[in-house]
């Protein structure tokens, strides 16, 4: 049987063989995933009110705060989609080096701020007015665009240590690094995981990944329980067994929501863990107000459209039109997927509590409209059938193969 990386490697070979098949097989895998990206749009509005409104009132005295929000986010967002849809995927190729450096230097500037004592408690977050800039949320797309184009440039020699390796490596490890001391663990977890699961298919040898997970795992472990309050998660995740006395709130009131909810669930707007029991149950703990009100049967198809995403992500990947983007839109389906599966798996108890949002469902807009704009870009993906010989594309850029 024929590995992942084996097939994408084939993609645009096959397509100079069917190129009216090929094309019919992503148009469709795009428009697809525009019907299933609004459709989890919509369900975001709706639980987004109905797990929201009693936090809305005793926040701001405005049970609909959320709501308007959230609609002018989505409308936003859907917005982005169509934007970047029919902007050339390929621009980003052009800019990726000075969009990671920037967000390299916006994640330092945060740190530096924290460190003189400008920002108190997580560096996370630019305000803009009326909204907040999650900085983590644009070095992630950052990142994946940069690997993108070097697994592309480098795929000549991707498999050697000190040409290829090592500088993705540097590339990912500052990244991740500025993310973890903000702090944000889970997410600088999570942009690792991506990163690495890009070198993965871009073809790095799996030896220098197995190297370099040998003292990174023991560090992140360390780095983990550095904190009182990631120990009491873990502890309560690793030790908790079945004596809910002995499981975090979140975690209890979670479980108690989900089985409320049985098989059909308790219908809409009729959540009781919503009103005040669990903790951001409109952003965090969504999912558990889906498997709540809509029951066992939503709560699998909401994992269900995940599932369909993923899949149209990957038929996008394999008949794109040049190796940045197969590899931009396989970053991208990894990341939204990826994180909707770890929320989904925190609120079922499957994996300790992170604080990581639902994708396109969850409160919040920065996550959406960069998710918004991935969406939009894999969709460019899709549309564009102009294939560019990947020796002229690397000549287009000004420094080749660097970092």
């Amino acid at each position: 049987m024929r590995d992942w990386k084996a097939v994408l490697e084939d993609g645009e070979a096959e397509e100079s063989l069917q190129p009216q098949q090929s094309f019919i097989g992503k148009g469709i895998a795009g428009k697809l995933l525009l019907l299933i990206v609004v459709v989890l749009m919509c369900i975001g509005v709706l639980v987004v009110y109905s797990s929201g409104a009693g936090w809305a009132e005793m926040k701001f005295s405005n049970p609909e705060y959320f709501l308007w929000r959230q609609i002018v986010f989505t409308v936003l967002g859907i917005g982005v989609v169509f934007l970047f849809s029919f902007i050339d995927y390929r621009v980003f190729r052009k800019i990726s080096k000075f969009l990671l450096f920037a967000s390299i230097a916006l994640l330092a500037g945060l740190l530096f701020l924290k460190f003189i004592g400008v920002i108190k408690g997580a560096a996370r977050w630019i305000p803009l007015g009326p909204v907040s800039f999650q900085v983590s949320d644009f070095a992630k797309y950052a990142l994946i665009f940069h690997f993108a184009r070097l697994i592309t440039d480098k795929k000549d020699y991707i498999k050697s240590l000190n040409d290829s390796y090592y500088p993705l490596l540097t590339l990912l490890l500052t990244v991740v690094s500025l993310i973890a001391f903000a702090p944000n663990f889970s997410t600088a977890s999570l942009v690792a995981l991506i990163g690495f699961s890009m070198m993965f298919l871009g073809g790095v040898r799996m030896k220098h990944l197995l190297l370099t997970a040998v003292p990174l795992i023991p560090a992140m472990a360390v780095f983990a329980v550095s904190q009182p309050y990631r120990v009491a998660r873990l502890v309560s995740f690793f030790f908790g067994g079945s004596d809910e006395q002995h499981l975090s709130y979140q975690v209890r009131q979670a479980l108690i929501g989900l089985g409320n909810g049985g098989l059909f669930g308790l219908g809409i707007g009729a959540s009781k863990q919503r009103e005040l029991f669990l903790p951001l149950s409109y952003n965090d703990f969504v999912f558990v107000v889906i498997g709540e009100e809509f029951g066992f049967f939503g709560a699998v198809g909401v994992l269900l459209l995940f599932a369909a995403f993923f899949i149209c992500g990957l038929v996008i990947a394999k008949h794109a039109a040049d190796g940045f983007g197969r590899f931009v839109a396989l970053g991208i389906t990894i990341t939204i997927v990826l994180y909707a599966f770890i929320n989904m798996a925190v609120a079922s108890h499957l994996l300790p509590t992170t604080g990581v949002p639902l994708p396109f469902i969850s409160y919040g807009g920065t996550a959406l409209l960069f998710n918004s704009l991935g969406v939009g870009i894999l969709i460019s993906i899709s549309r564009n059938r102009d294939t560019v010989p990947e020796s002229a594309a690397a000549a287009g850029s000004s420094d080749g193969g660097r970092p």
